[in-house]
């Protein structure tokens, strides 16, 4: 992943160097068990430890002969262990290694990635309780539709934000797998006691029944979710650069000083964020595409998984945790304009209230359909004659006859839409953010 979209902690994690380290402890590990089982005899091991190291320049050089990352690994730390080496890797096949250290790769990837939601999440329940009483209108298919209010937006995309989290944590434990078993996953070179040490040391679950590999539906899966979690990133950006536009302009993501919109055009702040956020939303699904097509392999492995994995796997976790930093960021600092909010309600000239009066004249009497026709009727008036919608109820001689002016009024109360928004806003307790 390029660094332009890449944080620290997470790169970390992806590095040849980890990836080495992982490596060397892994076969450590296998050393040690099968010390214990008789396999290696006694002393070695400590020769072993005090010789054992790995240089990642070495490393890349051997493989552009071998033509092989792990024999490569192997060689490059033989290289100071000597005649001890041969008890290095016994009964093992790459993919024992390598599969196992990428399971401790993609696991604290995703707790990185389930912090960041955390941190988001606790910014959203706060922004949605400050905001909670700001009325902004409903929209359905881009029309007016009745009033809400910003704060209950931003706790749909709280809760939206928990599902990511909740379905993240279960990918983590998905992915948490161990595999010990040989060659084809038989065990008939390694016993089954040497992967049971190794996955308690590393808090692993071992694979119930594996073939030269752990199977790619475990990460397909993880791939999948993490591409779900950039899509509802991507929904609220939407929302968000929607909410931005000159003819809305109800909020605006942060705008520093300095900050250049247009090369061209002096006055312009853009949502750059956000689009940004859209568009890798769309590199993360695309990737996993790519894992679905993973789990398919021929008889009990090929190598056609491997090569996309080193792009994806890494740059699906590097992309969310970025995403959700610069989400949070956007959220930390979002500009809202309630005085603009309460402009667009007015644009409709009241008829977001339509349904409080068919309402009210069907408690009346009146049928539905009868009800409806009538504030239909005065819905078109509202358009054609450009009048307000309370000037049209009161000129329907239908309606003015079975509802009162002060019924009328009740109807048309804005404060109507708040009665239960703190039903609506209390429900953000349940959502417990800083544990998993």
């Amino acid at each position: 992943m390029i660094s332009r979209y890449s944080r620290p902690e997470m790169v970390k994690i992806w590095s040849d160097e980890n990836k080495y380290r992982r490596w060397l402890e892994i076969e450590l590990m296998v050393c040690e068990v099968q010390t214990k089982i008789g396999i290696i005899p006694k002393g070695v091991i400590e020769r072993i430890k005090n010789k054992i190291n790995f240089d990642p320049e070495r490393i890349l050089e051997i493989e552009k002969i071998t033509q092989h990352d792990l024999v490569a690994f192997l060689k490059n730390i033989s290289e100071n262990i000597g005649i001890d080496s041969r008890f290095l890797h016994l009964g093992l096949t790459s993919s024992d290694i390598k599969d196992t250290a990428l399971s401790l790769n993609l696991r604290d990837a995703l707790e990185i990635i389930i912090k960041d939601l955390n941190d988001l999440i606790k910014v959203l329940k706060e922004k949605a309780i400050k905001h909670k009483y700001d009325l902004m209108i409903g929209r359905t298919h881009g029309i007016h539709a009745e009033p809400i209010t910003f704060g209950v937006k931003i706790a749909n995309w709280a809760f939206e934000m928990d599902r990511n989290r909740k379905r993240i944590i279960n990918a983590k434990d998905e992915i948490s797998y161990c595999k010990i078993s040989g060659a084809v996953g038989t065990y008939s070179n390694i016993s089954p006691e040497v992967e049971k040490y190794v996955c308690e040391k590393l808090d692993l679950k071992p694979e119930p029944v594996s073939s030269q590999i752990i199977h790619r539906d475990r990460h397909a899966s993880c791939l999948n979710i993490l591409a779900l979690a950039g899509s509802s990133i991507e929904k609220i950006a939407t929302e968000i650069r929607n909410l931005q536009r000159t003819e809305i302009n109800e909020v605006q993501e942060p705008f520093v000083d300095n900050q250049i919109g247009s090369s061209a055009m002096p006055h312009k702040i853009n949502p750059i964020i956000s689009e940004r956020l859209c568009g890798l939303a769309r590199i993360l699904r695309g990737y996993a595409q790519i894992a679905m097509e993973n789990v398919s392999l021929w008889g009990e492995r090929d190598i056609s998984h491997s090569s996309t994995e080193r792009f994806i796997l890494p740059n699906s976790t590097i992309l969310l945790d970025y995403m959700l930093d610069k989400f949070n960021y956007i959220m930390e600092n979002l500009v809202v304009f309630p005085e603009n909010m309460k402009k667009n309600i007015e644009k409709s000239k009241g008829l977001i209230f339509s349904e409080n009066v068919l309402l009210e004249l069907i408690k009346s009497g009146l049928s539905r359909n009868k009800a409806y026709e009538l504030v239909k009727k005065c819905s078109v008036k509202v358009f054609k004659d450009k009048i307000s919608f309370k000037e049209a109820l009161l000129i329907n001689d239908e309606i003015h006859s079975v509802l009162t002016n002060g019924q009328i009024d009740k109807c048309l109360d804005i404060e109507s839409y708040l009665k239960n928004i703190d039903f609506i806003i209390n429900k953000l307790k349940r959502i417990k953010y800083n544990t998993y």
